[in-house]
């Protein structure tokens, strides 16, 4: 139950993979038989993935993955505009592949602004508008959060930006594929995804830069990607990651009820618990997220507790797990310390059951029994 971290590659998506990583080898830029092979696969796998969000092939900017694709936008929208302006809005529950490129604008002369959310995790539009400076030239709002699943307004933020001539990019990496993305009506400029998280290969991710962004690339070479990543495509991988996107969009209506179905029994029994909280929006949440705050517990030892009994969970992002800090999402939901340390996250995913979810409730609730008869805070 921690498929916001990862998914398990489905295997039609390594079987679609396997000719481009051994008959199938040719580098795409080449104009022999080889090479013109691997480019339409690549031009093939495009058009997929931007038929999922409703984009234009040349809209779709295929990167290494969600980090690189929000590097690119954030500092590439940065240098390409600064003549215009240096300041950027971004909230405070951002994920560090957002927070950690806006800290180096920083030192690199430019003006960021972090807005504060609400105890459910939400940016206020109103507070957007608030923020926006006439040498704004970026806002960057995740799509939805990766530990406590709240859905943002991504629509109406990018209007207010648009009103306002600013560009809007969106972190949408654990959205892609699991709820219905309309780049157009969501207002965006700029959209980051990755393969891994849809059930695709590691590695591989993509950037949606809406035709006339004013953006400069961070890898300088041979032009690749329209001249905004240069580097000999990875067409083993974009052909999995088109292939996952594939699967999504068809697989996506039925499982987005299923899983809002697992998650609320989810949700609804792990409550029953007692002295657990909520964290996160009660509805306008990703429909395989459950995140919570328990009494008197502390997250790490639930967690190990968990794996133990064959349940993968996490306290906390994937990515930042080692840290011992309190997770600043967490705390940027007005959690304290002792609260935010005693967190759990469930994801979710397609292998996942009515009779997981009765085990997993099963054994949270044994843990906790043991847990607070032995904790000192009790």
């Amino acid at each position: 139950m921690d498929y916001a971290a990862t998914t398990p590659m489905d295997e039609q998506v390594l079987e679609a993979m396997k000719p481009y990583l051994s008959k199938r080898y040719g580098n795409a830029s080449s104009i022999h038989s080889y090479g013109l092979e691997a480019r339409k696969a690549l031009e093939d796998s495009r058009h997929t993935v931007a038929d999922l969000i409703k984009a234009k092939d040349e809209e779709i900017i295929f990167t290494g993955s969600g980090t690189e694709s929000n590097n690119l936008a954030i500092k590439g929208v940065a240098f390409a505009n600064r003549s215009k302006g240096r300041h950027i809005v971004t909230s405070d529950i951002e994920h560090d592949a957002v927070l950690e490129p806006c800290k180096w604008l920083r030192e690199q002369g430019f003006e960021v602004t972090v807005l504060p959310v609400d105890r459910y995790g939400l940016v206020h539009v109103a507070a957007v508008e608030n923020a926006i400076r006439k040498d704004t030239i970026l806002v960057s709002i995740m799509h939805a959060n990766n530990e406590i699943g709240t859905i943002e307004p991504i629509a109406e933020i990018g209007k207010i930006c648009h009103d306002h001539g600013i560009y809007l990019h969106s972190d949408a990496v654990q959205t892609f594929g699991k709820v219905p993305i309309d780049a157009e009506k969501m207002n965006v400029d700029l959209l980051s995804t990755s393969a891994h998280k849809l059930y695709g290969p590691k590695g591989v991710g993509c950037l949606y830069v809406r035709r006339g962004v004013k953006i400069e690339p961070l890898i300088h070479g041979g032009g690749h990607e329209f001249g905004l990543r240069s580097s000999t495509e990875n067409v083993a991988g974009i052909v999995g990651f088109a292939k996952a996107a594939e699967l999504r969009k068809r697989e996506m209506s039925a499982e987005l009820e299923r899983l809002t179905g697992l998650r609320d029994m989810l949700i609804r029994d792990v409550l029953k618990i007692g002295d657990v909280f909520l964290n996160g929006h009660p509805r306008q949440r990703l429909p395989n997220n459950a995140n919570f705050w328990f009494k008197s517990i502390e997250g790490e030892s639930l967690v190990l507790h968990l794996d133990m009994n064959g349940v993968a969970a996490s306290t906390g992002s994937a990515c930042s797990s080692k840290s011992l800090e309190p997770s600043h999402v967490l705390m940027g939901i007005g959690l304290k310390h002792e609260q935010a340390h005693g967190s759990l996250r469930l994801t979710l995913g397609k292998h996942n059951s009515i009779a997981d979810v009765d085990y997993v409730v099963g054994i949270v609730a044994e843990a906790v029994d043991k847990l607070r008869a032995m904790s000192p805070l009790e």
